[in-house]
């Protein structure tokens, strides 16, 4: 797994590059969004998976310093051996056994990515798809996502939004609304 590097760079401390997080996939673009707040905590998020990249804290001494796991670029992300990594998973959380379920008298099958269960919504759950973004300031990001009916074999329409937002207290606040 590639880890970023806490280099800071011009435009940010965990010296990562917009550029090496703007691609096109499935016809929409990815890009990096860093949340900063006025203690100089800084949090990188893209918009594919709504992946958090890096989460930079000063310590005792004022040096910061990543505290999670992270990528440095959107291949890293999107080809990354653990796929579900600091991303919003859906739309189930944990296992769907045999990958089937019945609602209102009809039975669903869904894509089995974990032994022949439906891990998180299957392999392009909510982690593997470009999520449409709004840096509302600089310490809140929008991430907007319509999942149509059928997709992943799930039933209806869901139209979901993630925020984040970097609260003064040094608090990474997450809130989902679907």
């Amino acid at each position: 797994m590639d880890m970023i590097n806490t280099v800071s760079t011009e435009s940010n401390l965990s010296g990562l590059n917009k550029e090496d997080f703007q691609k096109d996939i499935n016809n929409k673009k990815t890009d990096l969004f860093i949340l900063k707040n006025a203690q100089g905590m800084e949090v990188a998020v893209t918009n594919y998976g709504c992946a958090i990249l890096s989460i930079m804290v000063p310590d005792k001494k004022g040096k910061y310093a990543n505290v999670i796991l992270g990528h440095d670029s959107i291949d890293h992300v999107v080809n990354s051996p653990e796929p579900f990594l600091n991303t919003t998973i859906g739309r189930y959380g944990n296992r769907i056994a045999n990958g089937k379920f019945t609602l209102d008298g009809t039975e669903y099958q869904l894509p089995q990515n974990n032994n022949g269960h439906c891990l998180h919504g299957g392999p392009k759950g909510y982690h593997a798809v470009v999520w449409d973004a709004k840096q509302v300031d600089d310490q809140t990001l929008e991430l907007t996502y319509l999942s149509k009916d059928g997709e992943a074999g799930f039933p209806g329409n869901l139209d979901i939004k993630v925020i984040y937002k970097l609260t003064a207290d040094n608090a990474v606040d997450i809130t989902s609304v679907s």
